[in-house]
């Protein structure tokens, strides 16, 4: 399974998204910090959910990171997140 499966996968798990996009840009990485061949290093996460109503910004990026744990300790070296609204007005 590719990085970019197990993130989609774990993020809908654990908190059943209305919206996510999981997105590699790795390859806009080349030659920077963390970079390896083969990419799947640097990820964004666009991300919707009920889950995250009523947290802090910052909680809601520790959720996420919380959940990815693995993936940033072992392959993942950057993760941008974007939390959308669940409920948009």
């Amino acid at each position: 399974m590719s990085m970019t499966d197990t993130i989609r996968a774990k993020l809908t798990d654990k908190f059943s998204p209305l919206h996510l996009e999981v997105i590699d840009e790795s390859q806009s990485h080349f030659g920077h910090s963390g970079w390896r061949e083969g990419g799947e290093t640097h990820f964004r996460v666009r991300i919707a959910t009920c889950d995250f109503d009523g947290l802090s910004r910052i909680a809601q990026h520790r959720a996420v990171m919380e959940a990815l744990d693995d993936e940033l300790k072992a392959r993942v070296h950057a993760l941008a997140i974007e939390v959308l609204p669940a409920n948009p007005a």
